[in-house]
């Protein structure tokens, strides 16, 4: 776990996520907290509410430069995912110097890329991975494309 001192006298600390839970792909450093501070941004102006999400990049591919990829699962979806998005990836670069500094003028990164995901699909994906419980939650952000290409292809799966 990664923590954030909240106050020294007394010692207060904040859990603020898992070393393991970022992507830096592009020296972007994005954190847990910077991704949950961006969407909510994005849900509190566009009336939305999130259940879960998980996001990796989208890797450079010949002329194609990279891009963060996300698939969130809303409780409340917004009216507009396109507007959802920008104001998204207008917080995360209010947020992170360094995700905006890949961003100017599409540089490095592109707009992020967001998929809707389908009710259930998170705990669909926990159930068949044998992962129901306390003790297992969704890998928010990783590094690595695994997670978000098994969810993805359970998104476009009927689950009975």
């Amino acid at each position: 776990d990664t923590i954030r001192f909240t106050s020294i006298n007394p010692y207060r600390i904040k859990v603020t996520g898992r070393t393991k839970h970022h992507i830096n792909a592009f020296g972007e450093e994005l954190i847990i907290e910077n991704a949950e501070d961006a969407l909510k941004k994005a849900c509190a102006l566009t009336n939305a509410e999130i259940v879960d999400y998980t996001a990796a990049p989208i890797f450079m591919s010949g002329r194609q430069k990279g891009s963060h990829e996300w698939l969130i699962e809303f409780k409340t979806e917004p009216n507009d995912i396109n507007q959802f998005n920008e104001f998204f990836d207008l917080a995360l670069k209010a947020i992170n110097s360094d995700y905006e500094a890949k961003r100017l003028n599409d540089m490095t990164l592109t707009m992020p890329k967001v998929h809707v995901a389908r009710d259930g699909l998170f705990y669909d994906w926990l159930k068949q991975n044998d992962k129901v419980g306390g003790q297992h939650k969704i890998p928010r952000l990783s590094n690595k494309r695994n997670y978000i290409d098994e969810l993805l292809q359970l998104n476009t799966e009927k689950v009975i």
